[in-house]
């Protein structure tokens, strides 16, 4: 059991450790990033609850599009506002890559504890294909949600605000569902999925570095 504990928890606390010495500027206090992330493990319960009244009261058992908002609307949507009234509105939410930070908390809190469930059900074989696929785009969905959020924060106008505020939280249910629908649809997943995590990678620390960009910018603004 506690091999099984250590092998749910290690990938998201290794990606997490990542994304948090990423922030060069002004880290984040250790434990807002640890309450953001225990935020991310309580989510696990109801939304596991609405899902199954989705299948079963609802009858949304299967389908693509059934699945799609059972998971990839669901989940990030209940991440979102998580970020969006515990972290967003912190004072502590200085700078652009904060956001980055806390919906990476909060997503790999909810990753971890919803691993651990798979592992408990499935066993360890299955391990080493959760934390390379499910619970990396857990984090990388939510590097985009932080990025855009981060933007929202520090923007200089209302419109604008509401515009990163909406791709905050479009663009990563877009993510989710693409990432859904090619185990669903495809049958050789494998080929494409690879190519789409790379993508993945790539883009989210692209958006890394442009929300360190910001920041820097946004520090050498502030009067001293």
């Amino acid at each position: 059991m506690i091999a099984m504990i250590g092998a749910a928890i290690a990938p998201g606390i290794a990606i997490m450790s990542y994304f948090y010495l990423r922030d060069s500027l002004e880290p984040e206090p250790i434990s807002m990033v640890i309450r953001s992330f225990i935020f991310g493990m309580l989510l696990v319960i109801p939304i596991m609850v609405l899902q199954y009244i989705m299948q079963t009261e609802w009858n949304w058992r299967s389908g693509v599009v059934a699945e799609i908002i059972q998971s990839a609307v669901v989940e990030e949507f209940f991440k979102w506002m998580v970020i969006f009234f515990t972290a967003y509105k912190h004072v502590e939410f200085d700078e652009p890559y904060d956001g980055i930070v806390y919906a990476v908390a909060v997503s790999l809190g909810f990753a971890t504890l919803e691993n651990l469930f798979y592992l408990i059900i499935n066993g360890l074989n299955i391990a080493f294909w959760r934390a390379l696929l499910p619970v990396s785009s857990h984090a990388l969905f939510a590097v985009w949600m932080g990025y855009y959020l981060g933007r929202a924060k520090f923007s200089q106008k209302k419109e604008q605000e509401k515009l990163f505020l909406w791709l905050s939280i479009s663009l990563p249910i877009g993510l989710h569902a693409l990432y859904n629908a090619i185990f669903l649809s495809i049958q050789n997943w494998l080929v494409v999925i690879v190519p789409f995590m790379l993508v993945l990678w790539w883009q989210g620390l692209k958006k890394v570095q442009r929300a360190h960009d910001y920041g820097s910018k946004n520090l050498s603004s502030r009067p001293q």
